[in-house]
């Protein structure tokens, strides 16, 4: 059913002065379903806003790449200084931490035991960070837990005792638990559900590329800096009118922001906190395969991030200079995966085909790692597919869940129980890989399969219940998530 067009809203033809109007069935096609065709601009969920008419599609891209420039870049740039943690650690230990810090031992493996407690103190803090970043605002409350952890991590170029590691890694994984659940929150209250995978792609991928310089004192230097930045340039949700911060753009621009996400899904305005309407989504049993299926994905990037250097160096016999310069490679592949894959997502509006695809991938990089005995080239090369199929996941997982909630405090606490499975992803996979187990790996590497076939499992499962429930809603059936003309993305 197509939308009419306003006369007057018109955007120039590339190359010549010829004028057509603004098509948004063409732009935003997923929108038709049910909209009224006497009203220019109203969506599939009714949130009629005239200001969606007084902007060509030039405009809205170019307001749009006017908060992609301030908001990406920095929060990719802050979540860089968490994930060098686990990067560096890993590196620390062939360079000689083991030996210094009497790291090995095999009751307990204490290096595993370094790489676990942090995520202890991370689930536990995890639910209500959600809601702190509401409460204090992104500028305030990011900004500050990275500039806690950055002198926690200072800290840790003074250990003298393996112990003393422990105790900052506790206290390193209740200050990181705020940050991821808030920055995925935090994008997806800017930008429709058919936009924000590529940007959670390049969010994450700054990350993961940048995460792989600096020495421990000086990226505990580096977060300190970084949180500066935040304090100064990171922005409040579009719907915080008080906040100084999003004065980047005009009054009229932020409305715009808001039309758009209303038009799309309906939930841009923020609806009064109460701990029942945020304990609400627990009752869906979907939030909950997010999450694990979030925890699968991250089984695997956390176990290479910190074994993967181990694997190169004492599994394939690379020295130790050569496998901390072979993790690059890797994850340079990982990242052209991601923003493949990202965007087609967003492009032909899948979801569940992406995540499935980089878990596939992942099972045959890891079973090459495993199991291409006396060819180093080839479990080499096994590790590019694993390393991208898993860390391509992560955004793929996070914007399945983003396009099938709805509710700001449904999303807030979808956000904080998603990062938590991750969490627990990071558990199983900062203890699988045991130093009795080298130079194979091969229980390591059988978990990490394990929890890629359970992707494939969970993905099955939600498309045949988003396909089913989709047709019940097509017939009237059903009203899904709380709206008659909403629709879930397999």
């Amino acid at each position: 059913m197509a939308l009419q067009h306003d006369p007057e809203k018109l955007q120039s033809v590339a190359g010549g002065d010829e004028k057509i109007p603004y098509d948004y069935d063409k732009a935003y096609p997923q929108h038709l379903e049910g909209s009224d065709p006497a009203s220019p601009g109203r969506s599939d969920h009714g949130n009629y806003d005239p200001i969606l008419d007084r902007y060509t599609e030039a405009e809205i891209k170019k307001v749009v790449r006017k908060v992609d420039i301030r908001l990406i870049p920095l929060c990719g740039l802050m979540y860089c200084v968490s994930l060098l943690d686990r990067t560096n650690l890993s590196n620390a230990a062939i360079a000689g931490m083991t030996k210094e810090l009497n790291l090995r031992t095999k009751n307990p493996d204490r290096y595993s035991v370094i790489t676990l407690v942090f995520f202890i103190t991370y689930v536990i803090a995890q639910p209500p960070t959600t809601i702190l970043t509401r409460f204090f605002g992104p500028r305030m409350w990011l900004a500050t837990i990275t500039l806690l952890w950055g002198v926690t991590m200072i800290g840790f170029g003074f250990v003298k005792d393996w112990t003393a590691l422990v105790g900052l890694r506790l206290l390193l994984g209740i200050l990181e638990s705020g940050f991821f659940p808030g920055v995925v929150y935090l994008l997806s209250t800017w930008y429709r559900r058919y936009e924000v995978g590529k940007r959670y792609s390049i969010f994450y991928l700054i990350g993961s590329l940048a995460s792989a310089f600096g020495g421990i004192l000086a990226f505990g230097l580096m977060q300190m800096d970084v949180a500066f930045l935040g304090y100064i340039f990171l922005i409040s949700f579009p719907d915080n009118t008080k906040s100084r911060s999003i004065r980047f753009i005009s009054e009229e621009e932020r409305q715009l922001i808001i039309a758009r996400v209303n038009q799309d899904r309906g939930d841009a305005d923020l609806e009064k906190f109460t701990v029942m309407r945020w304990l609400g989504g627990a009752a869906d049993w979907k939030i909950w395969a997010y999450g694990l299926c979030f925890g699968c994905a991250t089984t695997v990037s956390y176990a290479l991030a910190y074994f993967l250097p181990i694997i190169l160096n004492q599994g394939l016999g690379y020295d130790t200079g050569t496998a901390q310069c072979l993790i690059a490679p890797p994850y340079a592949f990982a990242a052209l995966v991601m923003i493949a894959t990202g965007w087609f997502g967003d492009k032909y509006h899948q979801r569940g085909i992406c995540v499935a695809f980089n878990a596939m991938l992942c099972i045959i990089g890891l079973a090459v790692m495993g199991w291409a005995y006396g060819d180093t080239r080839a479990r080499y090369f096994g590790a590019f597919f694993a390393t991208a199929g898993a860390n391509a996941n992560v955004p793929s997982v996070l914007t399945y869940q983003a396009n099938n909630i709805r509710g700001q405090w449904k999303r807030a606490f979808c956000s904080a129980t998603l990062v938590g499975g991750g969490a627990l992803g990071g558990i199983v996979g900062s203890t699988v890989f045991r130093s009795q187990d080298s130079p194979t790996y091969v229980p390591g590497l059988s978990v990490a399969m394990g929890s890629q076939v359970l992707i494939l499992i969970i993905v099955g499962i939600l498309t045949m219940t988003f396909k089913s429930n989709n047709k019940k809603a097509d017939r009237g059936e059903k009203v899904l998530e709380d709206s008659p003309s909403f629709r879930y993305t397999a």
